[in-house]
C-alpha cells in the first residue's frame, strides 16, 4: 500500500541518507521521535553505499576507518558504532597490520605500521638523523589529536573554563598549515613525503591544509586500518535496521525540491516538497547535503541573510575524483598487493605535484602524478572468490576537466563517453607501475567521474569531502550544524568531520542540538554491541561463520553461478 505522506506529521525529516544522515535518524529515533530519511539515490548510504558490477562489489568514499579496535582504549570508532546500538551487526578486518599504508614516493618505499610507538621507532630507524624531530612531531600529533576530541564533551561551566589549557597544543598550532608546522620540526624532504602521505585522505596539499585537521586525520589511524566486511554497505545496511527498528523510515528514490520556509523576519523551516510536488511537513529539518545543495539549491537566495549568502559565495569545495572499478583475473598477492592500501606519488614537491594532478588540460600527461589503490578482495576476505579479486584506483582531479559536461544525463553523449574511456586508458596507464602486467588481466572496469559523484551522490561539483578542508572551512570558521533558519540543521562532511566516521559523529551531534544532548549522552557504553575485529592477513582465528561465508563464496564460482567462470 502506498504512504500517503500528506496525512503524516513527522518530528524530523532528513535530507540525504548518508553515514551522518542516518546517525542523527538512530539517535533522534531512539529517543521516540518519528523520524524520515528521503534519499534522491535508488539505495542509501550517500559516500558509503556498495554497488555491484557482473557481481562484484564495489564501495566508492569507505576504504578504510581507523580507531575501530575492541580493547577499549579510545577506540572512538567502535565506540560510535558500540553507542548507535549497531556495533553487534559490524565485523572489521584489520589491514596489514604492519604496512596498512604502503608509500610509495616516486622509488622510495616506507611502510606504517599499526601503533603510534612503532611508527615512531620505524621512522627514527630509516632517518636517524631526524631522531629528535620524529618523536616531537608525531607526538604532538597524537596530542592535538587527544585535544580536538575533548571538544564535544564540553558541557559544565568548569569544562568551559579549563578548556583552553586541556587544549593549548590545538591553540597554539590551529591557525598554521601543515607544511608550516612539519617544517619546524622535520628538515628531510623525503621523510617530510612519507609523513605527509596521508593528506589524500582531506585531499588539500601540505601547504594549505589545515595543521590540527591533519594531526586529526593521522591520530585516527594511529592504531591501524580496518575494513568493514561487506564494505561501506555493510554500515549502511545496520544502520538502517535500526531506525526501522525504533519506528522510523528511509525512503530511497525520494528527491527533495526544496525545503519549505515560512516567516518574514525569523524564517522558518517547516517540511520539504518532494520532486512530485508531494509536501511534507516536520517540526525539524536536518539537511545531509552538503551547504551549497542545502542552501542554494534547497532554501534560495531570497530566504538567506547577506552574510550567509556572501558565505556561501565564497565556500570552495575539495577537490573531485576519478575512480577507477576494476576485477582482475590473477594472483594479486604474487604481484605485490596486500590488505594495506597504496599511497602512489611521484617524487619532488608535494603539493605542487597534486596542483600538476589539477590542471584543467587532464590528458596531457601520460600518467596522473598521484594514486590511492586499494584491493577491497584483500581487505574483505570473505568477499574473494577464489579467482576475481576487485581493485579500486582513485586519483584527484579539478572540476572544471568536466565542466562542459555537467548536463549530462543518463544518456551520455558520445564526447563524454570518449573523454572518460581516454582517461580511463591514463588511469590503467597510472596503475600499472604498481601492478606492470594488470592490463592482461582486466576482466572488467568502469571509470566513475566527477559527473558520476554529482549523479549518485548528489555533491557539489562532485566534490569527494565536502567544503574544502581549509583553515577557512573549517572548525570556528565552518558551517554550522545549526542555520540561521529557525528548526534548520545540518550534518556531514561539511560540518564536524569528514570520512565515514567524522560524517556519522556529525549527525550524532546534530540530534543532540535537537535533544539538548552531548555527545557521550547519546553514545552510552553498550557492552552487547561490542564490533567484531579480525586480521585480514591471517584466519587462523576466523570464527566457523567467517570461514563457511568464504567457502560458499568460492562454492558458487566453481559452480559456475559467477558469469566470468570458466
Amino acid at each position: 500500500m502506498k504512504d500517503d505522506y500528506k496525512s503524516q506529521q513527522y518530528d524530523t525529516i532528513i535530507i540525504g541518507a548518508g553515514a551522518g544522515g542516518l546517525a542523527s535518524a538512530i539517535c533522534l529515533a531512539r529517543e521516540g521521535q518519528k523520524v524520515l530519511v528521503l534519499e534522491q539515490h535508488d539505495v542509501p548510504g550517500g559516500w558509503c553505499h556498495s554497488f555491484y558490477l557482473n557481481g562484484h562489489r564495489f564501495t566508492p568514499g569507505v576504504h578504510y576507518v581507523g580507531l575501530c579496535g575492541n580493547e577499549g582504549d579510545g577506540n572512538s570508532t567502535s565506540e560510535l558504532y558500540e553507542g548507535l546500538g549497531i556495533g553487534g551487526n559490524l565485523t572489521f578486518f584489520q589491514m596489514n597490520p604492519t604496512a596498512y599504508e604502503h608509500c610509495w614516493i616516486g622509488e622510495e618505499r616506507f611502510d606504517y605500521p599499526s601503533t603510534h610507538e612503532e611508527l615512531i621507532k620505524r621512522l627514527q630507524e630509516r632517518f636517524p638523523h631526524e631522531k629528535k624531530g620524529i618523536k616531537k612531531y608525531l607526538n604532538l600529533l597524537k596530542r592535538v589529536g587527544y585535544q580536538l576530541s575533548l571538544i564535544p564533551e564540553v558541557k559544565t561551566f568548569w569544562d568551559k573554563v579549563t578548556i583552553p589549557f586541556r587544549t593549548k597544543d590545538m591553540g597554539k598550532y590551529g591557525l598554521f598549515t601543515l607544511q608550516r608546522v612539519i617544517d619546524w620540526h622535520i628538515k628531510d624532504p623525503l621523510l617530510k613525503d612519507f609523513l605527509n602521505v596521508q593528506y589524500g585522505d582531506h585531499g588539500v596539499e601540505p601547504d594549505r591544509a589545515s595543521f590540527v585537521l591533519h594531526a586529526a586525520l593521522m591520530n585516527h589511524y594511529f592504531k591501524g586500518g580496518y575494513y568493514p566486511m561487506g564494505g561501506g554497505g555493510a554500515i549502511i545496511k545496520a544502520m538502517t535496521n535500526a531506525i526501522k527498528k525504533h519506528g522510523s523510515k528511509v525512503k530511497t528514490s525520494t528527491a527533495v525540491k526544496k525545503i519549505l520556509i515560512e516567516g518574514n523576519k525569523q524564517k522558518r523551516a517547516i517540511g520539504v516538497e518532494l520532486e512530485d510536488s508531494t509536501q511534507l511537513f516536520a517540526k525539524n529539518i536536518i539537511s545531509n547535503a552538503d551547504p551549497g545543495i542545502t542552501y542554494n539549491t534547497l532554501i534560495g537566495k531570497e530566504n538567506l541573510s547577506k552574510k550567509l549568502y556572501e558565505k556561501l559565495g565564497k565556500a570552495k569545495y575539495s577537490c573531485t575524483s576519478l575512480m577507477l572499478f576494476l576485477t582482475v583475473d590473477m594472483d594479486v598477492r604474487a604481484a605485490g598487493l596486500d590488505s594495506g592500501n597504496i599511497w602512489m606519488l611521484e617524487g619532488g614537491n608535494m603539493s605542487e605535484n597534486f596542483r600538476r594532478n589539477q590542471q584543467a588540460d587532464i590528458l596531457s600527461d601520460e600518467t596522473f602524478t598521484g594514486m590511492f589503490i586499494s584491493c577491497t578482495t584483500l581487505k574483505d576476505p570473505p568477499s574473494f572468490d577464489g579467482r576475481y579479486h576487485t581493485i579500486e584506483a582513485i586519483t584527484y582531479i579539478n572540476y572544471d576537466s568536466f565542466k562542459k559536461y555537467e548536463n549530462e544525463d543518463l544518456e551520455r553523449s558520445e564526447g563524454y563517453l570518449d573523454f572518460k574511456a581516454r582517461l580511463t586508458e591514463k588511469m590503467i596507464r597510472t596503475l600499472e607501475k604498481a601492478l606492470p602486467t594488470v592490463r592482461n588481466h582486466i576482466v572488467h572496469k568502469d571509470l566513475g567521474t566527477p559527473i558520476t559523484n554529482e549523479f549518485y551522490v548528489n555533491s557539489t561539483h562532485g566534490s569527494v569531502y565536502g567544503t574544502e578542508k581549509t583553515l577557512k572551512h573549517i572548525g570556528p570558521f565552518g558551517f554550522k550544524a545549526k542555520s540561521e533558519v529557525k528548526n534548520l540543521y545540518l550534518c556531514g562532511a561539511s560540518i564536524a568531520a569528514h570520512g565515514v566516521a567524522g560524517a556519522s559523529y556529525s549527525g550524532v551531534q546534530t540530534a543532540g542540538l535537537i535533544l539538548g544532548k552531548k555527545q557521550n549522552e547519546l553514545l552510552l557504553p553498550n557492552p552487547e554491541q561490542q564490533v567484531k575485529t579480525y586480521n585480514a592477513e591471517d584466519s587462523s582465528e576466523y570464527p566457523q561463520w567467517i570461514l563457511k561465508k568464504m567457502e560458499v563464496k568460492k562454492a558458487k564460482l566453481a559452480s559456475g553461478v559467477n558469469k566470468f567462470a570458466t
